[in-house]
């Protein structure tokens, strides 16, 4: 069995930094705008409820929602990039091994690590203890399933393992294709056009077939959601 993976990312992170510098917007709807009040770059809970969506342009809804008492926040990017830094630190005291992937997920390898959940859940309450910011743990053999765990694990109490093929499956079970890393409905449209509609397809998809039809990259895709990581992975 490969060496398992965790994914952890922030929940709503530019919405979280601004809860946790201003606790009267908690348990409120929050939406962060990029530069210039343009579009929605970030929605808290409360938001997606209420159907905002990601990239809107404001301007065209705020008068939809001004009435369901959402709270804007202008973009506030140092406070963001300080955050970023307090929690990859913060992980990096988890694991030799860490792979910063964006400002609010890394890829930390566990490697001879015996209770890899008890683990999860030791770096999910210990940075929200030290940083007051809520994290979504995913663990698995490879960083495509970690992504499918990490997604599950926001949907229930933060933290996901699936290190056995049975729960894996059962996880992808769960999913849309265009909730996969990396498939965007382009993409999906051009696995859907040779018969793979759905996350478990893409999984036992012929891998000639796939590099033929798409790219490489929906190929080592395939393989990592069967839980082979590539050779050349940097996480061990």
């Amino acid at each position: 069995m490969s060496d398992p993976i965790a994914l952890v990312d922030c929940n709503n992170f530019y919405a979280s930094c601004e809860r946790l510098f201003d606790p009267r917007l908690r348990g409120r709807p929050v939406v962060v705008l990029s530069n210039n009040h343009g579009c929605v770059i970030a929605r808290s809970n409360e938001a997606k409820a209420l159907g905002i969506e990601m990239t809107a342009p404001w301007h065209l809804i705020k008068q939809k929602f001004a009435k369901e008492g959402v709270v804007v926040r202008s973009s506030n990017y140092t406070m963001y990039g300080d955050m970023s830094r307090r929690v990859m630190r913060i992980l990096s005291t988890f694991t030799p091994n860490l792979e910063i992937y964006s400002i609010d997920e890394a890829f930390l390898g566990l490697r001879g690590l015996k209770d890899v959940e008890r683990h999860a859940y030791t770096i999910r309450d210990t940075i929200l203890q030290w940083t007051g910011l809520p994290v979504s743990i995913g663990i698995a053999p490879t960083k495509s399933l970690a992504k499918v765990a990490n997604r599950l694990a926001k949907k229930g109490n933060g933290v996901q393992v699936l290190v056995t093929p049975e729960a894996q499956i059962a996880a992808l079970k769960q999913l849309q294709l265009t909730e996969l890393w990396g498939v965007a409905e382009r993409m999906a449209k051009r696995l859907a056009a040779i018969g793979i509609a759905t996350p478990l397809d893409l999984r036992d998809a012929d891998p000639h077939i796939l590099r033929q039809h798409t790219s490489v990259v929906m190929e080592r895709m395939s393989r990592e959601l069967q839980g082979h990581p590539p050779a050349s992975a940097s996480l061990r």
